[in-house]
C-alpha cells in the first residue's frame, strides 16, 4: 500500500482538519457538559461534504474511499470523537440508502441526507440481540403493497433526533437469510421513543431506545431484496469498524498532543518532565503503537475499497487492534498527568469516556476476535 497521501487525500485531511479545530473543538468539552447534540455543526460538516463522504453520486455524495474517509473522520474525532462518531454512524446509514434505495426512496432522501439537512439513524441491536444481530426479533409482515413493522430497538445513536431509521426487520425464516432492511422516516406513525441513555461517554450524541407498533411502509421503501437485510447489514458494518476505529485514532492522537504539551511545561524536582527517560520511553511505546494503529486501520481500508475477499477479517482485525490499542493510550496519556488527568480541565477523562464505547460498538472486541479466528481456522486462506 501506497503510504503517500495523494492530492485528493491531502485536500480531504485538511479540509477536516480545519473544519474541526475551528468548529467542534472549540465546543466539545461544552457539548459534553451539557449533553448538547451539535446539529447545527453537522449540518456545516454536510456543507463539506462529511455526511456523505463515500456515499453514492447519484444521491449527491462524494464517492470517495474508505481510505479517504477513515482519514477526514480521524481529523474530526481528533476534535470530538463523540460528534465525529456520530458523523460515522449518518454516514454507514446514509450509504446504505444509496447502493440498495429503490429511486423514489433516494429521491426523497438522497441529497437530503448527503448534505446534512437530514439526518440518519442505523437501526440493528435489539435489547434481547446484541452481539447475535441474526437472531432480532422486529418483524415486517407484508400487507398490500407494504409492511407492517413491529418490535424494538435498543442503543440507537441520534435516536428521537434523526429523520430516516435504516430498520433491520425480520420478513422471513429465522436466522440471518429471513431479515431485510427498510427506509423509514423518523417520525411515522406508530413509532415511540424511550428515554435519552445516560451513558458515560457520548454526551454529544442521544441515544434511546425506538418502538414500532405496525408501523407502515411502502413496498418502496425496502433497500435491496427481502431476505437481504443482513447482507447489507454486515457490509455496512465492514465499513462501519474502520470507521469507528478511525475515531478512536483521532482521540488518541488528541491525547499523545496533549501529553507532549504537558511534559514540556509541568517541572518536577526542578526539570521538565520531558527530561525525565523513563517518561520518554513511555512517549515513545504510545506513538509507535499509535503509528501501528492507524497503518493497520488504512490497510484493512484499502482492502475494503480493493474488494478483498479477506476485507471483513481485515476489517475486524483493525477494529479490534485499534480501538483496545488507542483506549490504552489516552489512559497512559491520562496518568502522565497526575493528579490533573482524572479533572475536566484537560481533555483527558472526556476522551477516555468517549473511546472506551468502542471497544463495543459496531461488534464488540470479542465478536472480532471470532470473525478473524474462522477466517483462519475455517479455510486454508492466510490474511496477508
Amino acid at each position: 500500500m501506497d503510504l503517500e497521501l495523494n492530492e485528493e487525500q491531502q485536500a480531504f485531511r485538511d479540509a477536516a482538519r480545519e473544519f474541526a479545530q475551528a468548529r467542534m473543538a472549540p465546543f466539545a468539552a461544552q457539548w459534553d457538559a451539557e449533553h448538547h447534540f451539535p446539529r447545527d455543526v453537522i449540518a456545516a460538516g454536510g456543507e463539506l461534504g462529511f455526511c456523505g463522504l463515500y456515499a453514492n453520486p447519484d444521491i449527491g455524495g462524494l464517492g470517495v474511499s474508505r481510505l479517504s474517509a477513515a482519514m477526514v473522520f480521524e481529523e474530526l474525532a481528533a476534535a470530538c470523537p463523540s460528534t465525529a462518531a456520530y458523523f460515522t454512524i449518518h454516514n454507514m446509514a446514509t450509504w446504505m440508502l444509496g447502493q440498495w434505495g429503490t429511486a423514489e426512496v433516494k429521491a426523497e432522501w438522497g441529497e437530503a441526507l448527503t448534505s446534512g439537512r437530514k439526518l440518519g439513524s442505523y437501526c440493528l441491536t435489539e435489547p434481547g440481540s446484541g452481539s447475535d444481530a441474526a437472531s432480532l426479533k422486529t418483524r415486517a409482515v407484508r400487507e398490500g403493497d407494504g409492511y407492517l413493522i413491529s418490535g424494538s430497538k435498543a442503543f440507537i445513536s441520534g435516536g428521537g433526533h434523526s429523520d430516516l431509521l435504516v430498520v433491520m426487520a425480520r420478513t422471513g425464516q429465522d436466522g440471518p437469510k429471513g431479515i431485510s432492511a427498510f427506509a423509514v422516516p423518523a417520525d411515522a406513525p406508530g413509532i415511540t421513543y424511550g428515554r435519552q441513555e445516560e451513558k458515560m461517554g457520548w454526551h454529544s450524541q442521544p441515544t434511546c431506545g425506538i418502538t414500532f407498533e405496525n408501523v407502515r411502509v411502502p413496498l418502496a421503501s425496502r433497500l435491496g431484496e427481502e431476505g437481504e437485510g443482513f447482507v447489507v447489514a454486515m457490509k455496512g458494518l465492514d465499513g462501519g469498524r474502520i470507521n469507528i476505529a478511525s475515531c478512536s485514532l483521532g482521540g488518541a492522537q488528541a491525547a499523545l498532543d496533549q501529553a507532549r504539551r504537558y511534559l514540556g511545561e509541568r517541572r518536577q524536582f526542578g526539570k521538565a518532565l520531558a527530561e525525565f527517560q523513563a517518561l520518554q520511553f513511555r512517549v515513545a511505546d504510545m506513538a509507535t503503537n499509535l503509528v501501528a494503529s492507524r497503518q493497520m486501520v488504512h490497510s484493512a481500508a484499502a482492502k475494503l475499497d480493493a474488494g478483498s475477499a479477506d476485507a471483513s477479517a481485515w476489517c475486524a482485525m483493525a477494529k479490534r487492534f485499534a480501538t483496545d490499542t488507542c483506549f490504552a493510550l489516552v489512559d497512559d496519556a491520562l496518568q502522565l498527568h497526575g493528579g490533573y488527568g482524572y479533572t475536566r480541565e484537560f481533555p483527558l477523562e472526556r476522551l477516555l469516556r468517549d473511546l472506551r464505547v468502542h471497544r463495543i460498538l459496531e461488534g464488540t472486541n470479542e465478536v472480532m476476535r471470532l470473525i478473524v479466528s474462522r477466517r483462519l481456522l475455517g479455510s486454508d486462506r492466510e490474511l496477508r
